[in-house]
């Protein structure tokens, strides 16, 4: 909607517009001003918090406020660009310069659609078009469209054939060495939070942009696999299947990026081996703690990535292991002091093993009989051991012995 406040339009601007108009829920809303300098809002007790241009907060609903502007690139990355916010610029100049034609479309007070760029026919034909040429100054797009992707695929968006070229056309001048570090994993995370994360990665794998930002992923396309266990037989089909599966069991981005992550050590599997894969989970802690260091990720992140990746074979063979490993899994994991990532590696471990083809129905016994592992061992009592009065390593043992007989009367009991 828009509002007057002296010589001044305020116009509902981007994605609430876009979202209201897919009838889909709106979660935040952006306004862009028109015919005003920074002054007169600050007159009206907004708070300016834009560093590179003007945004400011409401002062009672606190939504964002931007001064409608020009941009124009004098430099390489997202931070090289010049920005005009004069009281002259126009809503459709604003509008011209945003990257998406379904994101240039604003609404006004009488609920009026402005959509010079023909946005809703192409919410309408579920199409992700640029605006202009101009979408190619700014490699963060490639990204964002990405994640568009993810967050509408499953409503059957696809990409704009011209749109899909000029990506690949950036891909190939080198735009994405232009990217920082901290802001390409600010959008992958945003990715894994959308319905269907695994389209963002196939995009960027079929535009060839994931060769240039995670080569080590990229690899796995073509990467056979022993059919008896993977039908689908290709590696990257595999973990874009187990991605799927994982937005079905978890809303978690951190689990989520453990299953992208589990199979990344079969990208190095000598070629004289294949299809088989011996000691690919050792192989892949490597390659995740360098993603992991080059994209500066959160710990946390990088923790759970590892341990699915080193440990997700053993999960699968839980039936058939011992209780003295499963023990040592538990230990390995360190399942005792953090059961909730103990419990997010059940579901990364769940989501490989239906991510298959032909699979995807088949039932996961092993993460409830694992949890079952960790829980009855758990809440054992030590206290009669603590009455030996034992020590160092012969009290770890004799906890660990009792921990073993719990298992085998929970796997004779299963």
């Amino acid at each position: 909607m828009q509002d007057k406040l002296g010589a001044m339009d305020i116009y509902l601007v981007g994605g609430a517009v876009r979202d209201k108009l897919l009838g889909l829920a709106i979660k935040e809303r952006d306004w862009v001003v028109v015919g005003a300098k920074p002054s007169d809002l600050l007159d009206l007790n907004f708070k300016k918090v834009g560093k590179d241009f003007p945004i400011f907060l409401h002062p009672t609903t606190h939504e964002e406020y931007a001064l409608a502007r020009l941009e124009r690139k004098v430099a390489a990355g997202y931070y090289g660009f010049v920005c005009d916010f004069s009281p002259t610029v126009t809503l459709e100049e604003d509008l011209r310069r945003r990257d998406l034609t379904i994101n240039a479309i604003a609404e006004d007070a009488l609920g009026n659609i402005i959509d010079p760029l023909g946005g809703q026919a192409d919410l309408k034909n579920k199409v992700l078009r640029h605006v202009s040429i101009s979408f190619k100054e700014d490699p963060v797009r490639i990204l964002r469209i990405a994640r568009f992707m993810a967050r509408y695929k499953q409503l059957g968006f696809t990409i704009a054939s011209e749109t899909h070229s000029l990506i690949e056309e950036m891909v190939q001048a080198g735009e994405l060495q232009a990217l920082v570090p901290e802001r390409v994993w600010q959008e992958i995370e945003k990715a894994l939070h959308e319905p269907s994360p695994e389209a963002f990665f196939e995009t960027l794998q079929e535009t060839g942009a994931l060769k240039e930002l995670w080569p080590s992923l990229n690899t796995l396309w073509g990467i056979p696999q022993r059919a008896e266990y993977h039908p689908e037989i290709d590696t990257g089909i595999h973990t874009m299947m187990s991605l799927k599966m994982a937005s079905k069991l978890s809303k978690e981005s951190i689990t989520r990026f453990a299953v992208v992550c589990h199979d990344l050590g079969k990208g190095q599997t000598p070629k004289d081996l294949l299809p088989r894969h011996l000691c690919h989970e050792e192989r892949g802690v490597n390659i995740i703690e360098a993603f992991c260091t080059q994209y500066k990720l959160p710990t946390e992140f990088r923790n759970l990535a590892v341990i699915t990746s080193r440990f997700h074979l053993q999960a699968h063979q839980a039936f058939t292991l011992k209780p003295a490993t499963i023990v040592k899994l538990l230990e390995k994991v360190d399942a005792y002091r953090k059961p909730k990532r103990f419990e997010q590696f059940l579901i990364a471990c769940e989501a490989d093993a239906r991510g298959r083809l032909h699979f995807e129905e088949t039932p996961y016994p092993q993460r409830e009989y694992l949890m079952a592992a960790l829980n009855c061992t758990k809440s054992l009592s030590i206290a009669h051991i603590l009455q030996l009065g034992l020590q160092g390593e012969a009290l770890k043992q004799a906890i660990r012995a009792e921990r073993i007989r719990a298992i085998k009367q929970l796997k004779a009991n299963y």
